[in-house]
């Protein structure tokens, strides 16, 4: 609502003090006035659009006309169609005798707590049996004094060990993935230089790919534009390095040793950035692509278990980037290179947007990924 605080109406500076949605309508529907938190969720430029059209609800006609009429309690929940849910109770009500005020009030971190709650418990029950089951099994075998060899002692401790191991791994993701998911809906308001955060994540992770004699490269445009405006995003620092950490881990535990990893930054449109990350491994047929993203989701559940995988890396790594209204793409291409045999290049896109416009970018020569 932008007009000075002295022309505007009562209803509209009550409007601007809300954290929940406000809009202003005649008694034909069409958009009056919009608060600030509802030109945040439902975008710019509504004024003199018609709220049935902004509204995609079968009953959004309905309810409007009984609150034209003077119905005292006109509500229902309206969920937008986004990439990220919301959650909204929304009421009508009429104003006098020109307008209606449509409040929308925010529900969706109530339901994300809930929605969390359920799915950790079903989660941890489900996923901590297993290895609870042969701890119990490998104690009880000790405790009975029926192995008395030494080594046979040892090998079940290291697999008590391991088993111990995996419960922590897999707690501290399933906990980093509730916190995600309970504020995805929350854009973050920090800045965070991509290009920095990309080079601190590679020199924190090289180590591990030594010990494969592995190579991770970042890469980025060389021209003036990319170098006098950087790639600068809305982000939260720690979130976008997880999303990396995962991304590298994955990348370095299934790639073939000596091959490399490679992080490209690549400039793609206005106020947009994508970051391939590329390796080279025996590869993932193109049907599990699709549900890579999923909660413990595994091509290989053995192998994966057996490298220390608990399943959540990606699912996290999914709602890091949607929470920074982005999107998550993966490629997989079969190649012949001269130190392997056939091969698979497989390559998973992070598309993010800028927090500044980048200017007359479609002019800039990119390196080719």
């Amino acid at each position: 609502m932008p007009q000075d605080s002295h022309t505007q109406s009562p209803i509209s500076q009550i409007g601007d003090m809300l954290d929940d949605g406000l809009i202003l309508t005649d008694l034909d529907g069409v958009i009056l006035s919009v608060n600030p938190a509802a030109v945040r969720w439902f975008g710019e430029n509504l004024s003199g659009q018609k709220v049935f059209d902004m509204i995609n609800h079968p009953n959004i006609g309905e309810l409007f006309a009984q609150a034209v009429d003077g119905a005292k309690r006109c509500e229902m929940r309206y969920e937008p169609t986004n990439i990220i849910q919301r959650e909204f109770q929304m009421r009508l009500q009429r104003i006098g005798d020109q307008s209606v005020a449509v409040l929308f009030l925010d529900m969706t971190l109530q339901r994300n707590l809930e929605k969390v709650r359920r799915d950790f418990v079903a989660n941890v029950s489900h996923e901590l049996r297993s290895p609870l089951t042969s701890l119990a099994g490998f104690v009880e075998t000790m405790l009975s004094d029926e192995v008395p060899d030494p080594a046979m002692r040892m090998r079940f401790l290291n697999i008590m060990d391991e088993e111990a191991k995996r419960m922590t791994r897999l707690i501290d993701d399933l906990l980093s993935l509730s916190r995600v998911e309970v504020d995805e809906h929350i854009i973050p308001k920090n800045r965070v230089n991509l290009s920095e955060l990309l080079h601190s994540v590679s020199d924190s992770m090289i180590g591990r790919a030594m010990k494969k004699n592995m190579n991770i490269k970042v890469t980025q445009p060389d021209n003036e534009e990319s170098r006098a405006v950087p790639p600068v995003i809305f982000g939260k620092d720690d979130e976008i390095t997880e999303v990396f950490v995962n991304l590298l881990e994955n990348a370095i535990k299934y790639g073939f040793d000596g091959s490399d990893i490679t992080l490209a930054i690549t400039l793609v449109a206005p106020r947009h950035v994508r970051i391939d990350v590329t390796n080279f491994g025996e590869g993932i047929e193109e049907r599990h692509l699709p549900r890579l993203t999923e909660r413990f989701y595994r091509v290989d559940k053995a192998r994966s278990r057996q490298i220390g995988g608990t399943g959540l890396g990606l699912a996290i790594v999914k709602h890091i980037v949607n929470r920074h209204r982005g999107a998550c793409r993966s490629t997989v291409r079969l190649e012949e290179l001269p130190n392997f045999r056939s091969i698979s290049h497989w390559r998973l896109q992070v598309m993010l947007r800028f927090d500044i416009p980048i200017m007359s970018l479609s002019k800039a020569k990119m390196r080719h990924l």
